[in-house]
Order: C-alpha cells, then sequence, then structure tokens
C-alpha cells in the first residue's frame, strides 16, 4: 500500500524538530525544494503502484514516493550501499529531515534495495527529463550548447580470469545443490564440496602464470585440465538434479517454492559455465584469446571489455556511457552504449537527443577529436547546428588548419575540455565509477540515478550563486 506523502508529526518529537530544524546542510538545503515538484512525485508514486494490481490501496505500508525520492538521491549522492544507507539515516538529524522520516522507524536495508529495484530504467530516463526540464524553467539550462563525450562505468566484478570464473561457476552450482539437498530426503541427492580443491587449483595455476617458461605452462595447463574436469563433474550433477525435477522424481519433503528457486539458478548459470569451459579449452589450448561472446563475469553476464587507450588501464571492464552536457554542468542526456563503439556513432544520437529535449538544435556543438567525420560534420550543420568544432585528426590542410585556428574554434575546444571534469564529478562526488545495481536494467538505473542527481545539485549551486549575486529573490 502506497502512503500519502504528507506526513503527521510526532506529538512528542516537536521539541526536538525545533532544534533539528537549526541543523543546516549547505548541500541538502537548496536541493530540498527542488524535490517537492509533484511531476516527480507522480513518476515515482505510478511506478510504486504498478508493482501489483492492487498495491496501491492493499497490502502492507511501503515507502512513500517523496521518502523513495530523497533516499536515492542520498544514496548516490555520498556513495552509500543500502546497508551504510539505512545506518546513516537512522543515526543523523539532518538526513531524517532530509528524506521526512524525522521520528518515524526507517526501513531495513533490504526494503529500500526492492523498493529502488522497482524504478526501471525507463522510470529513471523520465525522472532525468523531468529534472532537465526543472533546469530549463528555472533558467539554468537553455539548450544553446552542447559538449559531449564518452567514458566507462565498471561493472562489479572482480578481474575476469578463466580460472576465477571456473571457481565461481563450480561455487554457485554447488551452493544451489546444497540448498536443494536440504529440502530433500536424506539421501536423496549427495552434493561434494569442492572447495577445498578448487582452491588448489586457483593457487597452482596463480603460480604457473608468473612465468610463462615451457615447463611452467605444461604445470598451467596440467592444473586448468583438473579444474575443468571438477566443472564438468559438478555441471553433469545440476543438469541430473534439473532432469529429476522436471520429471518429478526429486523427493522433496521441504519447501517446493525454495527448489524452485534453486532449480531455476541452476538453470540460469549451467549454460554461462559452460560457455566459460569453451573460452577456457579455446585460450589455453588453442591459443585464441579473441572468443566471440566472452563471458567476463557469471554475475553480471552484460559487462564488455572496453579499450580507451589508456596506458595506466588498457582493459576496463563495465559499459560504454556517453554524456551530453549543456550550460552550467547540466547533463541533458546519457546513453549506456552496446559493446566498444567508435565514439563517430556517438555524435549524431547525442544531437538528436538534444534536439527531442530542447525542441531545437544547438548553436554550437563540440566534442574531442574520435567524434570527428567530415560526415557527421556535415549532418551536425544539416540539422542546424550553425558551429560545428570537432577537431581533425592526423596531418591537417592548410584550409582545416586556418579553421581551427579561429577564435570562436578555441573557444569551443575550451569549452569542451570541461567535459572531462563532469565525466570526473559524476564517477567521483556522484559515485558513478561502479555501478553496483545488479544486471543490466540496473547498470541503467545506477547511470541514471548518479546523473539525476549530480542535475539536481548543480541546480541547486546554480540559484545558490544568483542568490549571492543578488540576482535571485
Amino acid at each position: 500500500m502506497i502512503n500519502s506523502t504528507s506526513h503527521q508529526p510526532w506529538l512528542f518529537y516537536s521539541p526536538l524538530a525545533l532544534q533539528a530544524a537549526l541543523l543546516k546542510d549547505d548541500l541538502l538545503d537548496p536541493v530540498d525544494e527542488l524535490l517537492d515538484d509533484p511531476a516527480l512525485l507522480e513518476l515515482v508514486q505510478q511506478c510504486l503502484a504498478a508493482r501489483s494490481p492492487a498495491s496501491a490501496r492493499t497490502g502492507r505500508p511501503g515507502i512513500t514516493p517523496d521518502r523513495v525520492l530523497r533516499c536515492c538521491v542520498m544514496k548516490h549522492l555520498k556513495g552509500w550501499s543500502f546497508r551504510n544507507l539505512e545506518r546513516e539515516l537512522r543515526n543523523n538529524l539532518v538526513y531524517r529531515r532530509f528524506t521526512r522520516f524525522d521520528a518515524e522507524v526507517t526501513p531495513d536495508f533490504s526494503t529500500f534495495s526492492r523498493t529502488f529495484a522497482l524504478l526501471s530504467p525507463q522510470v529513471t530516463e523520465q525522472i532525468h527529463q523531468r529534472v532537465v526540464s526543472l533546469a530549463r524553467e528555472h533558467g539554468v539550462a537553455h539548450g544553446r550548447k552542447l559538449r559531449t563525450d564518452t567514458s566507462v562505468v565498471e561493472s562489479n566484478v572482480h578481474y575476469p580470469t578463466d580460472s576465477s570464473l571456473l571457481g565461481d561457476g563450480i561455487r554457485v552450482l554447488s551452493r544451489s545443490l546444497e540448498r536443494i539437498a536440504a529440502e530433500c530426503k536424506d539421501g536423496a541427492l549427495d552434493v561434494v564440496h569442492h572447495g577445498r580443491a578448487v582452491k588448489y587449483r586457483l593457487l597452482e595455476i596463480g603460480r604457473a602464470a608468473k612465468s610463462l617458461t615451457d615447463a611452467n605452462k605444461q604445470r598451467m595447463r596440467d592444473s586448468y585440465k583438473k579444474l575443468v574436469g571438477l566443472t564438468r563433474g559438478v555441471m553433469r550433477q545440476a543438469s541430473e538434479v534439473v532432469q529429476r525435477w522436471r520429471k518429478g522424481r526429486l523427493k522433496v519433503v521441504g519447501k517446493l517454492l525454495r527448489v524452485e528457486a534453486q532449480i531455476g539458478q541452476l538453470r540460469h548459470f549451467l549454460p554461462l559455465v559452460e560457455k566459460v569451459i569453451t573460452q577456457t579449452k579455446e585460450r589455453v589450448w588453442g591459443g585464441n584469446c579473441h572468443v566471440e561472446g566472452k563471458v567476463l563475469s557469471l554475475f553480471e553476464p552484460h559487462t564488455e571489455v572496453i579499450r580507451k587507450g589508456k596506458a595506466h588501464k588498457p582493459n576496463e571492464f563495465g559499459r560504454l556511457v556517453r554524456i551530453d552536457e549543456v550550460e552550467n554542468g547540466i547533463v541533458s542526456g546519457y546513453q549506456v552504449l552496446e559493446g566498444n563503439p567508435d565514439d563517430t556513432t556517438a555524435w549524431m544520437p547525442a544531437l538528436q537527443q538534444h534536439q527531442a529535449c530542447f525542441g531545437r538544435a544547438p548553436k554550437m556543438a563540440t566534442a574531442d577529436r574520435g567524434f570527428f567525420s567530415a560526415k557527421n560534420e556535415r549532418e551536425a550543420q544539416e540539422l542546424g547546428v550553425k558551429k560545428v568544432a570537432l577537431p581533425g585528426r592526423g596531418r591537417l590542410s592548410v584550409k582545416r588548419a586556418k579553421k581551427q585556428k579561429e577564435r570562436w574554434f578555441r573557444r569551443a575546444l575550451r569549452w569542451r575540455a570541461g567535459c572531462e571534469a563532469t565525466i570526473s564529478t559524476l564517477k567521483h562526488p556522484f559515485s558513478m565509477l561502479r555501478a553496483t545495481y545488479k544486471t543490466d536494467p540496473g547498470f541503467q538505473r545506477y547511470v541514471g540515478w548518479c546523473v539525476i542527481t549530480k542535475n539536481l545539485f548543480s541546480i541547486a549551486r546554480y540559484q545558490e550563486r544568483r542568490r549571492s549575486n543578488g540576482k535571485l529573490g
């Protein structure tokens, strides 16, 4: 059930509330008024009401829409986990006042996790568009200038080696088999624990990989052979259990729902572990390191290998994200890209998204040299962009060099450099460096809420500057 957003204060809390109101937070207080927008609350309320047909009026009371919205902003501002969010809300009066919990009991971290997951990527995008509309209404973003860039947001995965992925596969399959055996009749399912054997094989592979002599290469192949054999044995038992469950031959005396959930886990992980075995055999015995459709994580299979040419980090494991920015640090658009596409393919989608958001093309658009192509310049001008500042690559012609030395072009490139600072701000103060929500929709939600939080604080800081200069009443 969704409660009302108007909260009745507790009588005994009134004296304390007067003192709590004196506590100020320079970051949170300016955002407080922006989050009272009825359109934002309506979007969140519609999403929470869509959980089930009657969830808006029946069932246990849930977190109200205004509290959900404020807790999302708080979490991404501070970069907290759900457990940290619960602990900080329980202990801090300023955070209680900002999230409208006041003297009421704060939810459990698992409740926050389940509730935030209801805000789908589509709803997150709608909330972002509404925040950009607020920036336009307050005169913060006019859409006259656009700068765009791409950056990698890491997935929440460990460094993906074939040996560690095989170890993960054995661990998750054995865990599900154990839980199924606990619900079955004694002796109906015997699960062998391979944890110690897997640990020894991983240590052997790690030691052999330190020096790739012929002897060490052979040791590594032998250890991989044993590890793949262990994985095959666990997969064989998991497949048999799935078949027995399908045919009704698994003697369950416990709860069927628990067994059904673990059977679903086995069905999910078995194909992924099979792919890991295939790519391991291709690399270790076939010498092919470029297997198509390589699995980088059993838990985040949407993860991609991104190469951006960084000397200190040649391979990054996550997703490529396009960031579009207009005046005063407002991120007007974002997109989680598939694979590792060239930056030239992201130029026109950025301009089209800007036109859909502001109703017109920007007067000036710029990006780094990775976006440059004669086709991109021509299409941008046809779209209505008067000044296209894309620095050319390689040896420049006399005409091109003269154009890039013009004053407007150099000023545009200086303004473009600020996009690097925006990306750094998103990654560090607003915790977009590594997405901690699970699955591909969770990854998109995480990126979206980082951008939303950053925009809210950009609007608030702009208004504070105007007030300090006496230009805003």
